[in-house]
């Protein structure tokens, strides 16, 4: 049994903004939103988070999460302090307490729960997540005996020669017996240049403590202003991009390519360079997607091939051609065996299978059914300067170069649009529309000076 606090109080000075730390956005979700996402597999009895700065803003940021408990920390007045909030909340409580810090995202739900694991399996009062570092220079070391029994956390400062070359220390993740820690936290003392209590002290006042090493030592990379912030954003992409290329998933170029977490490809994808997949995608088996692309919350078919083009909140089916330099948009539908050339927009468009615009089209607002081929140039004119309107292409339908279809309008199937019509009014099945001026030639004409 464990309950989980995450302390999400502090303000971030070195991020300079107004927006919380914890709130700033990393590949998809917010700092405090990928520790909250490596929690869940815990599945903890109650989940706090400590707010003090924005408070507001965090409450809304996570209201999706009802499972949230949020408690204030008015002052912030260190870490320890933080924690004595929770008194009040779990004077009854026998069980074990978890604590994160809002700040460090990078952290695996594995690595938590081994954290817990070694924490019960030994009846340890607290039990701390420490790494060993290529370069601790700066850091306090944490000092154990052979059996990672803590002995002393030291302050880089303060440390022999000897004890600077012990490379161990302190990620700031605690594990404590709760009723052990509820004795000690009411007696901490803000004793430092910083006038703050830290919850160091605590584990200083509790046996046994013990250390457990995480395995890699960037799950503990903080983010306490833009650099590092970006630096975090390196170690996620290089997991994620490492586990789809492990699944099957071609990357041509890595490096130029970004993948949220949250997106979901089958084998044998490839994807070009250039190319950012955000939100909730989906990418079918077979696909080539990119160079230049832009996909975000859409769904995207097999054997599908997307070249420079942007993509949101759409769909398109299997074994369709997009692009190049395509806009596809607002709740689009493109069923399969489609083409959408370049230089076209879709927007809250839905295409039957077969159905063609190879080059220089706008289809806002538009139901296109099956075999429809849309001449170059052509647009859904669905704007009337107050509200926008439908238009409506039945299957095996034809629009030459450079038509406009006023919305609201319907054609029928396996009608013909005459090039450069104005098409204003329904069409019947099986029709030809001509709707344009007829030529008019004047010859040897000169205009008066």
């Amino acid at each position: 049994m464990v309950i989980v606090a995450v302390l999400a109080a502090g303000r971030g000075t070195r991020m300079k903004s107004s927006l919380p730390k914890v709130l700033h956005p990393l590949g998809g979700r917010s700092l405090v939103g990928w520790v909250l996402h490596q929690v869940r597999s815990l599945q903890p009895q109650r989940q706090f988070v400590i707010i003090g700065y924005g408070g507001d803003a965090v409450r809304a940021a996570l209201a999706d999460q009802p499972q949230l408990e949020f408690v204030e920390q008015r002052e912030q007045l260190g870490t320890g302090h933080a924690v004595q909030q929770l008194l009040p909340y779990l004077k009854d409580y026998e069980g074990h307490l978890l604590v994160l810090n809002g700040d460090v995202p990078l952290l695996r739900g594995q690595t938590l729960a081994h954290l817990l694991e070694v924490h019960q399996k030994h009846n340890n009062a607290a039990t701390i997540l420490t790494a060993q570092i290529p370069n601790p220079q700066g850091y306090g070391r944490v000092i154990c005996d052979s059996q990672n029994i803590l002995k002393q956390i030291i302050e880089d400062r303060d440390c022999t020669t000897a004890q600077k070359q012990n490379r161990r220390i302190n990620a700031g993740v605690y594990c404590f017996h709760w009723p052990q820690l509820a004795q000690v936290l009411p007696h901490l003392q803000a004793n430092n240049d910083q006038q703050e209590y830290y919850l160091t002290d605590a584990v200083n006042a509790l046996s046994p403590v013990m250390a457990v090493d995480v395995e890699d030592y960037e799950e503990i990379l903080g983010v306490n202003d833009r650099v590092q912030l970006a630096a975090a954003y390196q170690v996620l992409q290089n997991r994620i991009k490492k586990a789809w290329m492990q699944a099957g998933v071609t990357l041509i170029d890595p490096a130029s390519t970004t993948i949220e977490d949250t997106v979901e490809l089958a084998a044998d994808v490839v994807i070009e360079p250039q190319t950012h997949l955000r939100g909730q995608t989906r990418i079918g088996s077979g696909s080539l997607i990119g160079p230049g692309t832009l996909i975000e919350n859409s769904v995207i078919g097999e054997r599908v091939t997307v070249r420079y083009a942007v993509i949101s909140d759409s769909e398109i089916g299997n074994d369709t051609q997009v692009g190049p330099f395509v806009h596809i948009r607002q709740q689009s539908v493109v069923a399969d065996h489609c083409r959408i050339g370049n230089f076209v927009e879709l927007k809250k468009a839905q295409l039957g299978s077969d159905t063609k615009a190879s080059h220089l089209a706008y289809l806002g607002d538009a139901t296109l059914g099956d075999r429809v081929n849309i001449g170059a140039g052509t647009i859904t004119a669905n704007y009337d300067g107050v509200h926008k309107h439908p238009t409506h292409i039945g299957s095996g339908t034809k629009t030459g170069a450079n038509s406009v279809l006023v919305a609201p309008v319907t054609l029928g199937e396996n009608v013909t649009v005459a090039a450069g019509s104005t098409v204003t009014e329904d069409v019947p099945d099986n029709a030809l529309v001509i709707a344009r001026c007829r030529q008019v030639v004047k010859p040897n004409w000169q205009p008066k000076a």
